[in-house]
């Protein structure tokens, strides 16, 4: 044989050995591949149930053919409703006060990038609701106009400016784009029909001189480095117990913003969100009537709910009446006597994905922080067992609405989509698809008894088990 030939037949062999090698290497890779790496991936799984043996524990499931569960969930990332804005709590003045007093700048600059990143066992809260002037879970009542024009200091943050304000820039700097709301509990009482800060009503002479104090607080507040996202009209208008309180009634609101808080934000140049009622979903046709009058209706950008009276399903009938306007939930307390199993479980099916597949941008919970006796919070109309989503003392304790949040603010930042997934009564549920793309399903086995299901999306299956009232957190 020539040299030629010679080196033909080496590179012959060479060809051989290197296509025998490559194909061995593909074989072993493919022997020690999983199911799911076979299949499309991996499924991450966060888990809490109700007897607290796992807490937002992860673990991984795979996707597989055949979908052998006798009820799928599917779901359709075609089909697309509402943004989400996000999932948080109430930073309440108290809750700010316990955050600033209670913890060392280390410890509080540790516990709040837990709260306010992802990253580890951070679980990302995206939305605050915080009160104008006091709420019911302050230690004392104050407002930032204690005084009527010409008879002292007419507006200042200084109240504020003693912790919460310290709080939300340590916030800010974590989270820049932390979307806030604001919310009144009343009006200063020198506005007022009875001047007091419990119960009574604005007086319509004070209606011009109300719409100046949003101006001023949302520009104040914009001095201070914090964007008011929203702001709500009057906390519960229709419950005149709380201290602070103030009764609106649908006509007043409707007047005031087409009258006076509209046309002040616009002179102003003010972008902030004028969001109405605040209150129970057992009166939908209060922000209706809001909303019906053609003068107020251009300056409102949507209606917020709580869950103490009524069903979810009437945000929906808002949505239907004003499709073009939003909706929030912007309240539910955990009381400090109430079972964590039985709360998650309601918590999780009537407001994470209760509230979000009847339309809602965000979902908050009442409030962050408490101490052990539930305080602090105002005499003769405070809230006197309501829990924070943390107790703050000695040490930090973590509550069942740290992870009712938890499973969705970690995974469903600002700017997700709430996608359609079909609904089992045995196994409430969300989808939604974040803005880099992953797919995140969100449910919770509302039985007494274990519950295996499974979740068909893209032409893939994975099966799945939950305990009885557990809720479970999947993203691919």
């Amino acid at each position: 044989m020539n040299q030629s030939n010679n080196r033909n037949s080496s590179l012959w062999a060479y060809g051989i050995t290197v296509v025998l090698i490559a194909c061995m290497s593909a074989c072993s890779r493919k022997a020690n591949e999983s199911p799911a790496a076979a299949n499309g991936g991996n499924v991450a799984f966060w888990l809490t149930t109700g007897d607290r043996s796992s807490q937002l524990a992860k673990s991984t499931l795979s996707f597989s053919d055949g979908e052998g569960a006798d009820e799928v969930i599917s779901v359709d990332t075609a089909q697309r409703f509402q943004s989400i804005d996000g999932f948080g709590f109430s930073l309440t003045g108290g809750s700010a006060y316990l955050l600033h007093t209670k913890l060392d700048s280390a410890k509080r600059a540790a516990l709040l990038r837990e709260l306010f990143l992802t990253d580890g066992d951070g679980i990302g809260i995206s939305y605050l609701r915080i009160s104008i002037g006091a709420s019911d879970l302050d230690d004392h009542v104050f407002s930032y106009a204690s005084f009527a024009p010409g008879k002292g200091k007419e507006f200042s943050l200084d109240e504020d400016r003693k912790h919460l304000i310290p709080v939300l820039k340590e916030i800010v700097a974590l989270q820049p784009g932390i979307k806030i709301m604001g919310s009144p509990w009343s009006a200063p009482a020198w506005m007022k029909t009875n001047a007091h800060a419990k119960a009574g009503s604005l007086k319509p002479e004070y209606y011009e001189a109300y719409a100046k104090y949003f101006v001023d607080y949302v520009q104040e507040m914009k001095k201070e480095g914090i964007t008011i996202d929203a702001v709500t009209l009057q906390n519960e208008p229709e419950n005149p117990k709380n201290t602070p309180s103030m009764i609106m009634t649908a006509a007043d609101q409707a007047a005031f913003v087409k009258n006076n808080l509209g046309p002040a934000f616009k002179a102003a140049g003010i972008q902030t969100k004028i969001v109405v009622f605040d209150h129970n979903c057992d009166h939908p046709e209060y922000p209706i009537t809001v909303l019906d009058d053609p003068g107020a209706k251009p300056f409102i950008d949507g209606s917020a709910f709580h869950l103490y009276l009524g069903e979810i399903e009437a945000l929906s009938k808002v949505h239907e009446a004003h499709p073009d306007k939003n909706l929030y939930f912007t309240e539910q307390w955990t009381s400090g006597e109430g079972s964590f199993a039985d709360d998650l479980q309601w918590h999780v099916k009537h407001l994470v994905i209760g509230a979000t597949r009847n339309w809602s941008r965000n979902v908050l919970e009442w409030n962050l922080a408490a101490d052990a006796s539930y305080g602090p919070h105002t005499d003769d109309g405070g809230c006197t067992l309501c829990q924070g989503a943390l107790t703050l003392g000695d040490d930090v304790k973590r509550n069942v609405s740290y992870y009712i949040i938890g499973h969705a603010s970690k995974f469903v930042p600002d700017g997700s989509v709430r996608i359609a997934s079909s609904s089992l009564q045995a196994v409430p549920n969300v989808a939604f698809v974040t803005p880099d793309g992953k797919k995140v399903l969100i449910a919770v086995n509302d039985t007494g008894a274990e519950k295996s299901f499974a979740v068909k999306a893209n032409g893939k299956t994975f099966k799945a088990t939950l305990s009885k009232g557990a809720v479970g957190t999947f993203v691919w």
